[in-house]
Formats: structure tokens, sequence, C-alpha cells
């Protein structure tokens, strides 16, 4: 996503807002955190990590826990980390920041774990390189992202109503590549994993989405509730994609892992 299609502002006061109901509607979040923390090395033991865009604070704990050591959570929601101050005991370093500004000293990091938070950022560029600032040598940024192809049934099904964007567009993988080859780690994989969720009804999808804050943040949104004969034509416009097993919302989802290599010099973004 790029800066003219994002406003950090409305992204800050959706996810605040959202809060509450985050954690119960968040199986899908859930599953591809857990595996990229399992991506991680086996031998890799960090002992400073940033979780960025931590959110209700799930994976700052699971990080916590997993590698024994104070773990600083970072979001640009103030509800978020309201939230996720509330319910983690025992961690204290909560930043509310921008990805793309980070309020830490260069090279004082040894993890950089996000999931699920780079989308929302307008320069994902600038957001790698200062990744890439506050690492040291030899540390690692570990973060998923969506990618385009990401809710295409609900994207495909709205064009039958209107010509309005309604869905949130995600960057293809040959522009995330590009960014990530151009980001100077140097030792990076990227993989992607293909999740369908199935819902009885539309409305169960729509409710989800709401809960998660993930709602429709980009220029040419429509304003206003959705009429009812629109709802109608959105409806059996999405009933065209039910399967045995309920209308399928799908998920393009990459999981990165770069390692910062010792003598390497950064780009600037």
């Amino acid at each position: 996503m790029n800066e003219a299609t994002l406003d950090k502002r409305l992204i800050a006061e959706s996810f605040s807002r959202a809060a509450p109901t985050y954690d119960k509607a968040a199986a899908l979040q859930r599953t591809v955190g857990s595996n990229l923390l399992g991506r991680l090395p086996r031998d890799f033991v960090p002992g400073d990590i940033l979780d960025l865009g931590c959110g209700t604070g799930h994976f700052t704990r699971a990080l916590a826990a997993c590698f024994d050591t104070p773990v600083i959570g970072l979001d640009l929601a103030e509800g978020m980390l309201r939230h996720a101050k509330e319910h983690s005991p025992g961690l204290d370093h909560w930043i509310t920041a921008d990805a793309e500004r980070l309020p830490l000293r260069s090279e004082s990091r040894d993890l950089i774990f996000s999931s699920l938070a780079m989308q929302w950022c307008p320069r994902l560029d600038q957001a790698l390189a200062e990744a890439w600032r506050v690492l040291r040598p030899g540390g690692c940024l570990a973060f998923n992202t969506l990618l385009e192809g990401s809710l295409e049934e609900l994207r495909q099904s709205w064009k039958a109503v209107d010509n309005l964007v309604h869905v949130n567009s995600f960057m293809s993988l040959t522009e995330l590549t590009i960014l990530l080859d151009d980001a100077g780690f140097g030792d990076w994989q990227c993989d992607v994993e293909r999740h369908v969720l199935f819902y009885p009804r539309l409305g169960e999808l729509t409710q989800e989405l709401k809960a998660l804050g993930a709602v429709n943040l980009n220029a040419g949104r429509p304003s206003g509730l959705t009429g009812k004969a629109r709802a109608r034509r959105l409806t059996a416009a999405y009933e065209q994609f039910r399967t045995e097993h309920g209308l399928p919302a799908s998920w393009q989802v990459a999981q990165v892992v770069m390692f910062k290599q010792p003598g390497r010099t950064g780009v600037s973004a």
C-alpha cells in the first residue's frame, strides 16, 4: 500500500476501537503468527526483542515466554497498547510509535518480530530500513504480511455491486520481493502460505473483519452505510463462491525471515 491510499490516523483509530473484540476473532492471526515464530532457527537465541505492531500483546507474551527475556511491545494504536498492558502482567515496556519511525537506538535489538502489521505501512521500504537500523549485526527481522489475492472473493463480489473500493489492497509478491531484495539484509527467505476460512453467512465474515479492525481504509472507499438492495446484490454475488464447507475467504500470507549480515550497508528509504 502507498501513502496515497492509507491514512495512519484512521488505521490507529480502527484498531484501537477493535482492541476489546480482537482476540476472539483472531484465529487466522494466531495461526500465521505461530507459523512465523516457528520459522526462527532453533539455535537463534535473541536477548533484546521488539514485537512490532504488537496489537493486544499475544505474541509479545509468547516471545517473552519462548526466550525468557523482556520484550518491548510497539504499536501505532493506543487502544491496542492499553489492552495489551492490562493483559500482560510482568511485561512493562510498551511504546506507541510508527514502524516507519522507530524511537529506538541503532543496533539495539537482536530480534524484531512483526505479525500481520507491515501491510498497514504505506511505505514498507521505510519500515524495512528502520528495522535494519535498529537490529544488531546478526539480528533478525521476522515478519509476515498480507499479499494481493487476500479477500479476493469479497473483492470480486463487490464488483457486481459498484466500482468503488470496498476491500483493502495489498501488494503483489513481485513487489514485495523487490523491496526485500533492496533492503540490504543480504540473507532473507520469503514463503507464501494460502489460508482459506469458511463462513455460513457473509455477515459473519464482515463482522469478523470489523472485530479485527481490518475494515476498508483505502482512498475511494464508499461513505455511509450499505443500502439493503446493494447488500442483497453483494450477498447474491458472494453466494456463487459457496462450497460444501461454506463461503470461503482466502488469505495470501508472506512469511519473511531476514538476517542482518555483519559488514553490510543498509539502504536508506
